[in-house]
């Protein structure tokens, strides 16, 4: 179990090594959904089981639902998922004195897809999160519900919120925009097919129609009568790697991501293309260029030839935590010269020196500086184990590219399960 604050210490050899990855967490909770709504037996392998994904499976075994779960023996941090799908019906279901409790824990995927689905029971159901998840937005999706018929109890339109289902809307209308996240349409594409509605997708947030895309791809391609289907390796987890290959890489490769993602269907796939395959570039946006992993290539940026902006990052304002700023603070910690100016940050090259790092509990902040830790001596990370939330092995994955990690406390190295995020 990793202890609250780690020290990475940089590579003493050359580093060469491959990187077997986890599922993708936006494919394996679709997928989960459309295989409760499925009519018929679904098998999920390649899905990743994390924090997340977990919260998912918990909940849609509050709803009724049957999965069962079994290790997966290519990759420690993946599962095969049997889901019992049941035609469109959600099983158990709560009344006005006792709604169903769904707690979706930190997974804002779980919470969006969750809100829809829960429209389609004939019951009453109450879903909440952590503090932060009640502070994340929600409104686009409530207010798209609403539109379609449903009751939606939330004074203030986040969670808590409290859904009145009343099942099926066959030519419901709704219109959702995807401004501040695309989520909200996915959650109501993904239960479209049983629900019987239209749905427009509105707003002209680049950023955020390709993970809309993803629903609907997965939608069209899912056996809904039943049968297999493969979660590909997550592409935002690529990166960390690909990020390191571009840290260390020298004269040629250095860390390989076999096998990589590459249907297409996930955005930060491009960061293999845009960072390793072309020159650096003097600017990047989220809209149009990374999602995601965009938080990778800000982190790297101090060791460009020249200065980079990125820019469009007002989403990740509102994420697992207030990321834009954390960025910069964090990164300016170890000796980075970084601006911000409204949503975009500037960041200029300059040699970096460790530093007490603060993830916020946040896990892509944990991976983004765990890697600079093949660079820069005397980084240390608290609450590593924010990890758990999307990529649980991550640190061991880290460990495999030659870095040592001791525990702060005890000047202790940590390996093998001690670098695991429980």
């Amino acid at each position: 179990m990793l202890p609250d604050l780690v020290e990475i210490i940089p590579p003493s050899t050359r580093v060469n090594a491959s990187v077997v990855l986890p599922g993708s967490k936006s494919l394996t909770n679709r997928a989960l959904v459309l295989a409760a709504l499925a009519d018929g037996e679904v098998t999920l392998r390649g899905a990743l089981w994390s924090e997340d994904t977990q919260a998912m499976v918990h909940c849609l075994g509050h709803l009724g639902f049957e999965v069962t779960v079994s290790d997966d023996p290519s990759e420690p941090a993946n599962r095969t998922l049997v889901v019992t799908g049941k035609g469109g019906n959600i099983p158990k279901v709560g009344s006005v004195e006792a709604p169903l409790e769904l707690f979706v824990e930190n997974a804002g995927t779980a919470a969006r897809f969750l809100l829809a689905m829960a429209c389609l029971g004939e019951g009453v159901f109450r879903l909440s999160g952590i503090p932060r998840m009640h502070q994340r937005p929600q409104a686009a999706l409530i207010r798209a519900l609403r539109e379609l018929g449903y009751r939606i109890d939330s004074p203030n339109d986040f969670l808590p919120a409290v859904v009145h289902g009343t099942g099926p809307k066959p030519g419901a209308r709704c219109r959702v925009s995807v401004e501040e996240s695309s989520q909200f349409a996915s959650a109501l594409i993904l239960c479209q097919r049983t629900g019987g509605w239209e749905v427009e997708v509105t707003g002209a947030n680049e950023d955020e129609l390709p993970y809309v895309d993803m629903t609907r791809q997965l939608v069209e391609t899912f056996p809904w009568n039943g049968g297999l289907y493969e979660i590909e390796p997550d592409a935002s987890g690529a990166s960390y790697f690909w990020g390191s290959d571009w840290l260390v890489r020298g004269d040629g490769e250095r860390v390989r991501v076999e096998p990589a993602p590459d249907s297409g269907m996930q955005r930060d796939q491009n960061f293999l293309d845009l960072i390793l395959g072309q020159p650096w570039r003097p600017s990047y946006s989220r809209n149009s260029d990374l999602a995601d992993s965009i938080m990778t290539a800000i982190v790297l940026a101090p060791f460009a030839s020249g200065p980079t902006e990125f820019t469009d990052l007002g989403r990740l304002r509102v994420q697992e935590c207030e990321r834009v700023e954390a960025l910069r603070t964090e990164l300016g910690k170890c000796g980075a010269r970084v601006e911000e100016h409204d949503d975009t940050l500037t960041v200029y090259p300059g040699p970096l020196h460790g530093a007490e790092i603060e993830t916020y509990n946040d896990h892509r902040m944990a991976m983004c500086f765990g890697i600079l830790g093949l660079r820069v001596p005397g980084l240390k990370l608290r609450n590593p184990a924010c990890v758990r939330k999307t990529f649980p092995n991550f640190f061991i994955k880290l460990a495999s590219l030659g870095v040592e990690m001791r525990d702060v406390a005890t000047g202790e190295p940590l390996s093998g399960d001690r670098l695991l995020a429980e």
